[in-house]
């Protein structure tokens, strides 16, 4: 039943050999990459008019100088990514850029962050898309949670199906969006224009606005600067799209950056204009769109593409975690189940550890949008500040093209990065103080993962002089476990008696019913005169440490004679697979106990049932 659950849900598996038809053409590739970035114009302005409101409705004038500066930090980040497409065609993105050019610790820094950061885009995107249905439909609020929970099982579930469906399923939800948002910035300006809508603005552009500080004007930016965050994503994926990979991605990096900078600057243009004030039951887009197109048909096809947009962004999570889990796994510093690829050809664990930890972060932050935003900004933007800084490097190191106009960029692009770092640590540190905690804890378990492989390839590794460490036995004792004298015992025995040269069988038995025990032992004894047959008597009804303490005694005396050890533990195998729950499990507690001893090996004899 599970595999055809497993086929309608998930699809047919695909060869190896098909993984060229998974490469992603330009359009494609906005939609699947470009969604986190495209999606942050939903509440990137409304992050920095709730922080001006602090002061009073007039400081919301300097969301325009804010925006720009923003833009500004935009044009850099583009610039640098588009270098680090070029000159790392391989993929990895910061990971890899820090890497190369700072070294290891750097690029884990740079590779736990973005781990840590696509895990957020997933829970912020998904809860930010519930905020904008909520705004529709506010009857629906008392299951945020449950809501934004649906919604990231349902884009793992379409991530599952493969890269090709995934990028076809989203095309719709994004260019809706696109195609929404342009109308309503291009009529917005054409009422304004035509005199139809009114300057509602709380003060004039350049007007003094008392008690205004720079401390708060860069609050503003940090947290405006969360519509920065999915630049990155297209750097990370370059190995998926189509020949020539680097020239695609980096077009697409452009015509996404060229978006995004028009859907920001004028939607923070008219909310300045319209004198949109930010609400708790009310987004500041929805408050535009009201504002421009009333409570009619459109401004609903308005909330509806927010809400899929804002839904799907977490797909850009999807699309790149895996991808960076699989090149820290490569080199050692995540298990290598990250390295293995799923029947649709994507790397199915990655995707899979992506939602739960995403799930994980709705409940602990009960789907609040605003809690989740800065921790969101600083995940993203060390890793900008270690990939432009390793690109300054990269250039003096390579010294090719106009490399010194390109390490201007990256040096701008990285000292407004790191300017944001230190700011949303100062001014945000009630929700980022998590980021001290979870990157230390990921860098130890890198390493100690890094250590445990490393450990595993040095004792696995065969010498030149492997003849010193192989070891000629004289023979092979094995021990059958016995709970019964069935048909399994009995071909269990036959198939010990094949393989060793002394064969034992053993039994433990319990108090709840010795009459039973010694029928055992008496049946055992008479079908196998010539087998060993040892009852262990348990008064805690364990099997486990008995039977473990018997076969350490028999490894012992079996090494003294130069002889291997072997325990048999015989299984039936129902016929049906549900058909397991019914059963006990005990071969599985057993080879489980027994796998933690040295010199025993353990193997297993299995009797499949017929009906």
């Amino acid at each position: 039943m599970w595999r055809y659950l497993k086929r309608l849900l998930i699809g047919k598996p695909l060869k190896t050999t098909d993984e060229g038809g998974q490469a992603l053409t330009k359009f494609k590739a906005l939609a699947l990459l470009s969604s986190d970035a495209l999606s942050s114009v939903a509440y990137g302005t409304e992050q920095i008019t709730t922080v001006l409101i602090t002061l009073s409705a007039a400081a919301l004038m300097y969301q325009l100088w804010v925006a720009a500066l923003v833009l500004v930090l935009l044009f850099a980040i583009t610039l640098s990514y588009q270098q680090i497409i070029h000159a790392y065609p391989s993929g990895g993105g910061a990971y890899v850029v820090a890497t190369t050019n700072w070294g290891q610790p750097a690029g884990l820094v740079a590779g736990g962050s973005l781990l840590v950061d696509y895990m957020l885009t997933v829970a912020v995107s998904v809860t930010s898309g519930t905020d904008a249905i909520i705004s529709a439909i506010p009857a629906l609020s008392a299951h945020q949670v449950g809501i934004s929970i649906v919604l990231v099982l349902l884009i793992m579930g379409l991530n599952l199906r493969g890269m090709r469906e995934s990028a076809s399923m989203l095309t719709l939800p994004v260019y809706f969006f696109i195609l929404m948002i342009f109308i309503m910035i291009g009529w917005g300006i054409f009422e304004i224009a035509s005199g139809r809508i009114v300057y509602h603005a709380t003060a004039a552009v350049g007007a003094p606005v008392q008690g205004m500080t720079l401390l708060l004007f860069f609050r503003a930016f940090s947290s405006g600067s969360s519509s920065l965050t999915g630049v990155e994503a297209i750097s990370n994926a370059v190995p998926n799209f189509r020949k020539p990979k680097s020239h695609n991605a980096s077009a697409t990096l452009a015509i996404m950056a060229s978006i995004l900078a028009f859907f920001f600057g004028g939607i923070t243009f008219l909310s300045y204009y319209l004198g949109i004030h930010p609400m708790a039951d009310n987004t500041v887009l929805s408050q535009i769109g009201e504002a421009i197109f009333g409570h009619g048909l459109i401004y609903y096809l308005l909330q509806l593409a927010t809400a899929a947009i804002l839904a799907v962004a977490a797909n850009t999570g999807f699309s790149a975690f895996p991808i960076l889990a699989y090149n820290l796994a490569k080199d050692k510093f995540l298990p290598h189940a990250y390295l293995d690829r799923g029947d649709r050809l994507g790397y199915s664990n990655g995707i899979i550890s992506l939602a739960i930890g995403a799930i994980f972060l709705i409940i602990i932050f009960h789907g609040k949008t605003s809690l989740l935003i800065p921790l969101y900004a600083v995940g993203v933007f060390v890793p900008f500040t270690l990939s432009q800084s390793g690109m300054i490097r990269h250039w003096f190191r390579v010294r090719e093209g106009k490399w010194g106009w390109k390490a201007v960029i990256n040096f701008l692009g990285a000292f407004i990065s790191f300017s944001l770092v230190v700011f949303l640590f100062l001014l945000h540190f009630g929700n980022v103080w998590p980021y001290l905690i979870v990157m230390p804890a990921l860098i130890y378990m890198f390493y100690r993962i890094h250590r445990h492989y490393i450990n595993v390839a040095h004792q696995l590794r065969v010498s030149e002089d492997s003849d010193a460490v192989n070891h000629h036995y004289d023979g092979a004792t094995v021990i059958v476990l016995v709970s019964d004298v069935t048909q399994v015992t009995a071909h269990a025995i036959d198939y010990a008696r094949s393989v060793g040269d002394y064969v034992i069988a053993m039994h433990v038995s319990f108090d709840e019913n010795p009459r039973k025990e010694h029928k055992t032992a008496q049946k055992f004894k008479v079908e196998f005169p010539d087998v060993r047959f040892v009852d262990i008597h348990s008064s805690y009804r364990s099997i486990i440490t008995p039977t473990l303490r018997f076969c350490d005694v028999i490894a012992k005396r079996a090494a003294e004679r130069n002889f291997t050890t072997t325990v048999l533990v015989p299984q039936f195998v129902p016929r049906r697979p549900w058909q397991n729950v019914l059963h006990n499990q005990t071969a599985l507690r057993l080879r489980s106990a027994l796998n933690t001893r040295q010199n025993i090996i353990v193997s297993t004899y299995s009797y499949h049932l017929k009906r």
